[in-house]
């Protein structure tokens, strides 16, 4: 069984039930990066899909990049083979480098993402 975790932080992230469902892929949303990493301790994903947030000031302390920088740490640990997927508005794309230089992506998509967008990327085409 395939499994997606899907985090969902705003309402620009997009709605994949119907794609996932089609392709068999079992979602699991979180709302928060913290249920998430709770969520790691039993379950493995083969995919996370997830939106990206730079971290101006001090938000993140100072030493990570973005939202994502402890799940992603947690992820390398417990599921090192996952793929992940990032979503980003036009106005953060430009620092998404700086967390690839950390932690391993394996696509960014620009928002708004649609159900074509991601389906190549979740067939491995």
């Amino acid at each position: 069984m395939t499994t997606v975790f899907s985090i969902i932080e705003s309402p620009n992230h997009p709605r994949l039930d119907a794609l996932y469902q089609r392709l068999g892929i079992t979602p699991l949303k979180f709302a928060t990066q913290r249920k998430a990493i709770q969520a790691l301790k039993h379950t493995s994903p083969d995919w996370v899909v997830a939106e990206f947030f730079y971290g101006f000031g001090n938000n993140y302390a100072g030493a990570n990049v973005s939202n994502l920088d402890v799940f992603l740490s947690s992820l390398r640990k417990q599921a090192p083979l996952a793929k992940v997927v990032v979503l980003v508005t036009k106005e953060q794309v430009q620092y998404v480098p700086l967390l690839a230089a950390r932690f391993p992506l394996h696509a960014v998509l620009t928002l708004p993402v649609t159900e074509a967008d991601m389906e190549p990327i979740l067939r491995g085409e």
